[in-house]
């Protein structure tokens, strides 16, 4: 069976976790740009976390489902509407054939996540159905594509499941000003103390230079005592800073080589937060520990990880009994 889109809006994408282990020959990785959205609408499921989804950006989307599942939105309040009613973000749904799913514009964020019971069924591209429109990889069509009026993603019929919903605690308020963590990163002993210092004692603003690949800021302009290096690999969240000083904070859509000297790396549990960030929005830095982070990391992994984990290992002896 079908979900049916009758409107695309400006970006939708196919998304899975993403495309890992092929950035030594040039290709990103991909998937969503707010991972802990995603996350969690695969867990109101009972998904694989690695389930496809599709990224809404900026609204503007609608379908018609041609079959009864449950479906699950997280991320921005793009004004859900199910059939023409108001809906809550952050919670499950159950839908049944014929319904029209509508999300008209942002209230808040930048992006929205809608996953289906069981996850699309969409084929990969080098292990993954990530859409990466600049390396013309993954998505509906396989080819990179964003998703266009009447495309068609299949899904599995399933029965009725409880409505859930993500306890508050764990609802971001995106209209908050950030506070990005920073790891110190390859070159920052290039980096003289003043500059350190103005960099995390600075008020940046997001530009309206934003996409997939990165965010770039304006603000107090940081120099590095050199202004070029000889290319290398670029992690998820590494903060250039070009020759004007502006710093750019890479996205899952980067470039996998580049010459910038990086003076940190934002840690991803806070990329998820950037990547709902509209124009305009303040920004500051707060320098974490390298080890701290690793541990914040591995904990939201356990969550994560360790919650689906133990509903499929469930779901299996249910199955042999």
């Amino acid at each position: 069976m079908t979900l049916y889109v009758l409107t695309p809006g400006p970006l939708s994408l196919v998304q899975d976790l993403g495309r890992h282990g092929h950035q030594h020959i040039g290709v990103s990785p991909g998937g969503p740009m707010d991972e802990h959205a995603f996350l969690w609408a695969n867990r109101l499921l009972d998904n694989p976390l690695n389930a496809a989804q599709i990224e809404i950006a900026m609204g503007q989307f609608s379908c018609e489902f041609y079959a009864d599942t449950t479906i699950a939105l997280t991320g921005a309040d793009m004004n859900a509407r199910l059939n023409g009613k108001a809906v809550a973000s952050w919670q499950s749904l159950r839908v049944r054939a014929g319904d029209q799913l509508s999300l008209p514009g942002a209230r808040t964020g930048m992006r929205s996540y809608l996953a289906v019971k069981e996850g699309f069924k969409v084929t990969g591209v080098l292990n993954s159905c990530a859409t990466v429109m600049r390396d013309g990889l993954g998505g509906f069509s396989r080819q990179g594509d964003k998703l266009m009026a009447q495309d068609r993603l299949q899904y599995k019929v399933t029965p009725p499941i409880p409505t859930r919903r993500v306890p508050e605690k764990f609802i971001p308020d995106y209209g908050q000003p950030l506070i990005l963590s920073v790891i110190p990163g390859y070159q920052y002993e290039l980096f003289a103390h003043a500059e350190r210092e103005r960099f995390f004692s600075s008020e940046f603003t997001v530009t309206p230079k934003i996409d997939r690949m990165g965010y770039r800021l304006s603000g107090a302009a940081i120099q590095c005592q050199t202004t070029s290096l000889i290319s290398e690999g670029i992690a998820l969240g590494a903060i250039q800073i070009p020759a004007d000083g502006q710093p750019i904070i890479l996205m899952r859509d980067r470039q996998t080589i580049g010459g910038y000297p990086k003076i940190g790396c934002v840690t991803a549990r806070d990329l998820s937060k950037l990547a709902q960030c509209q124009p305009g929005t303040t920004v500051r830095f707060i320098e974490k520990d390298l080890y701290q982070a690793e541990a914040e990391r591995m904990i939201e992994h356990h969550f994560f990880h360790g919650y689906v984990s133990k509903k499929y290992a469930e779901q299996r002896l249910s199955q042999a009994k």
